[in-house]
């Protein structure tokens, strides 16, 4: 294991000044042990870190950077906007023109509302489902993360799963006692939960591909049966679609699978890497917030002239003829060679993929839900990042997160990437198999 001693200098000053010398816990590097780089720049579908290396990256800003690291034409657009003001606490035209484009792409949202981040989208759209049904309780399932609200630290996925941490202290007990946890894939732990408590479920919320304990994707019919258990139970289909929004298709998972949840949450691309996030949905739903309805939710920099340019400049280039084939194409190509060369060598691994999503769990069952990705192989993990890291490929240090790609990477750098993966699995047969 390398030192990288210019990151481990910073990262021991970090810890001074910051709790765990980050600030997001994944980025801490627990999970695989070690200390995190400290990253100096970004482009295309490269990272450099302090030290001066260069890394192939797979990480990309944890899925915003869908057209690759500092894209020259939204470099510029931000550039020409923060000429004009960063923020104005007001009304701008931008924000008109992104909820005109996000309306157009995703097939339920017919109006929306634009905040900070993943966390807050999702925060107030429960809040929302809650104002509009009357009733309390959530379901969400077990390994999906939908950020740091204290109803959603319920058996959570990200960087609560990476940690090993149990629910997290200063959560009250009465809101916890609001949320009901069910299995993801399982039809029927949603309906045990739905006939418990019949009329007092406002949303099931749900990642319709989850990102947040590694990329698992919805069983056939999954997703068409909460569609069907919601309305048969007066309850609102709530889709967290921060991670899959336009990476699994242009218009999300909901395009992709054919199914129309009553609210979106949206996040990471919507900003082209810039702090962003927005939910939105049917248009009786949506004239509950305020100032139309009775619904609060407010934020100061929303809607800022710097995120809205971002979104839209990275927006418009998804529309382009091919981009999700050649996108998604890259993605399988890598996944195949790498499912060959795990056994060629005889490491059992599960591969999953939908569209640029991608993880490589260690085991040999198949990975369905929370209990099956929790159950991969942690030690053949580190080996495998370490080793990848070490040769120039950077992976979220982390075996429940999803990798993402972007459309900057090319032939050459899946070609890289494969010579990678052969050594650093041909290392875990050696440390780990037999």
């Amino acid at each position: 294991m390398q030192c990288f001693p210019h990151s481990q200098q910073a990262f021991e000053a970090a810890k001074r000044l910051m709790p765990g010398g980050v600030s997001s816990p994944v980025r801490a590097f627990r999970s695989v042990g070690g200390h995190p780089l400290f990253i100096q720049r970004a482009n295309g579908a490269y990272l450099w870190d302090v030290d001066g290396n260069r890394y192939i990256d797979y990480v990309n800003s944890w899925g915003p950077a869908i057209l690759g690291h500092a894209h020259p034409d939204v470099i510029a657009a931000i550039q020409k906007a923060a000429e004009n003001g960063t923020s104005f606490g007001a009304p701008s035209l931008l924000e008109s023109a992104l909820a005109e484009r996000v309306i157009a792409m995703v097939p339920s949202v017919e109006r929306v509302r634009f905040v900070n981040s993943g966390t807050e989208a999702c925060m107030s759209a429960i809040r929302l489902a809650r104002a509009f049904t009357g009733r309390s309780r959530i379901i969400k399932f077990a390994g999906c993360y939908h950020g740091h609200g204290d109803m959603f630290l319920v058996k959570a996925g990200s960087g609560v799963a990476t940690l090993g941490l149990p629910d997290s202290p200063g959560v009250p007990q009465g809101t916890a006692e609001l949320t009901l946890t069910a299995e993801f894939n399982d039809l029927d732990s949603v309906r045990q939960l739905l006939t418990q408590y019949p009329e007092e479920v406002a949303a099931i919320f749900v990642e319709p591909v989850v990102g947040n304990m590694g990329c698992v994707p919805p069983e056939p019919g999954f997703l068409q049966g909460l569609r069907a258990l919601a309305d048969e139970f007066g309850a609102l289909l709530l889709f967290d679609e921060v991670m899959t929004g336009f990476r699994v298709a242009r218009g999300g998972a909901q395009e992709r699978y054919g199914v129309r949840p009553d609210i979106t949450t949206l996040g990471k691309i919507i900003g082209g890497g810039l702090p962003v996030g927005a939910y939105g949905g049917r248009d009786d739903i949506m004239a509950m917030v305020a100032p139309e309805g009775p619904m609060y939710q407010a934020g100061t920099l929303s809607g800022n002239p710097l995120a809205m340019t971002a979104g839209l400049e990275t927006l418009a280039r998804l529309n382009d003829g091919g981009f999700y084939e050649a996108l998604e194409g890259y993605a399988k190509l890598l996944c195949e060679g790498m499912r060959v060369q795990a056994d060629t060598v005889g490491v059992p691994v599960q591969i999953t993929q939908v569209g640029s999503m991608v993880t490589v769990f260690f085991t040999d069952a198949p990975v369905t839900n929370y209990t099956t990705a929790m159950a991969g192989n942690r030690e053949h993990f580190k080996t495998f990042f370490w080793t990848l890291l070490e040769q120039g490929i950077y992976l979220p240090p982390s075996p429940f997160e999803s990798w993402f790609f972007s459309i900057a990477h090319t032939p050459d750098d899946l070609a890289a990437t494969l010579k990678a993966t052969s050594v650093a699995f041909e290392k875990v047969a050696a440390a780990h198999v037999g």
